[in-house]
C-alpha cells in the first residue's frame, strides 16, 4: 500500500492509502474534535463537528474529516474563522438538546458557543448513533436502533432483545457523549413497556415532569 503525502495545518503529513483525514491528523497529534466517531466503528459523519477545509487543484471546500479519504497533495485546514463558526453553531444546536453534557459544555467553551442561543428542546440525545452502531457492529446484538425520521428521529432499545442481553452488557452506556443516564432510562422504559419500543424522548418528558414537581 503506497503512502500519500499531504499537508495538514501547514505540516507535511505522510498517510497510508485508505486512511481518512481524521486518522491522518490524529497519527500526527493534530486534534480534530468529534462526537460521533469511534475508532472501532465504521465512519458515520453525523455530528459534523470534525468539519475541516480542504484545497485541491485550487478549489476549496468543507468536508467531514471522519469520512473524507486522504488524497495526494491535499491541503487541509483544521481551524479557521469559518470552521470555528460552523463548529460553534453546531454546538449551540446540540446544547439545546443536551445542555448539561460535559463533552458538549467543554467543546462549547472552546469555541465560544452560547448555550442559550437556541430554545431548549432537551432530549439528552444528539443522535450520534454510537450506541446503535456499537451494538450492531461490535456486539452483533442489534438491541438498540433508530425509529422515526427527521425531527422525530430517536433511539430505542428493543424490549425483546434488550431484556435478555443489555443488563449484562451496558457497554454502550459509556460511549454516550451526553449522559449514560439517558441510555439507562431508555433501557428501563423499554423493558417496562408492553412490547413497544420506548425512545429517548421519554427522558425529556420525565425531566420536564420532575421540574414541574419541584416548582
Amino acid at each position: 500500500m503506497s503512502d500519500i503525502r499531504l499537508e495538514i495545518d501547514g505540516r507535511e503529513v505522510l498517510a497510508e492509502e485508505g486512511m481518512t483525514l481524521l486518522q491522518a491528523a490524529h497519527q500526527e497529534g493534530i486534534s480534530i474534535p468529534t462526537l460521533c466517531h469511534h475508532p472501532g466503528l465504521e465512519p458515520y459523519g453525523a455530528c459534523r463537528i470534525c468539519t475541516v477545509e480542504i484545497e485541491s487543484r485550487g478549489r476549496a471546500r468543507l468536508v467531514a474529516a471522519c469520512l473524507y479519504p486522504v488524497e495526494r497533495d491535499l491541503v487541509v485546514k483544521t481551524r479557521s474563522p469559518k470552521i470555528d463558526m460552523i463548529r460553534k453553531t453546531i454546538l449551540e444546536l446540540l446544547l439545546a438538546h443536551a445542555p448539561q453534557s460535559p463533552a458538549l459544555v467543554e467543546l462549547g467553551q472552546q469555541y465560544g458557543a452560547d448555550p442559550e442561543r437556541f430554545e431548549k428542546e432537551a432530549s439528552f440525545c444528539i443522535l450520534c448513533g454510537l450506541c446503535v452502531r456499537y451494538c450492531s457492529e461490535i456486539k452483533k446484538l442489534n438491541a438498540v436502533g433508530f425509529i422515526d425520521r427527521g425531527t422525530r428521529r430517536e433511539i430505542t432499545f428493543i424490549p425483546e432483545i434488550a431484556s435478555k442481553v443489555c443488563w449484562d452488557c451496558k457497554e454502550c452506556f459509556s460511549l454516550c457523549p451526553t449522559s449514560a443516564l439517558q441510555a439507562a432510562f431508555v433501557l428501563i422504559e423499554a423493558m417496562a413497556s408492553s412490547g413497544k419500543p420506548t425512545g429517548s424522548r421519554g427522558l425529556a418528558q420525565m425531566n420536564h415532569k420532575g421540574e414541574a414537581d419541584r416548582s
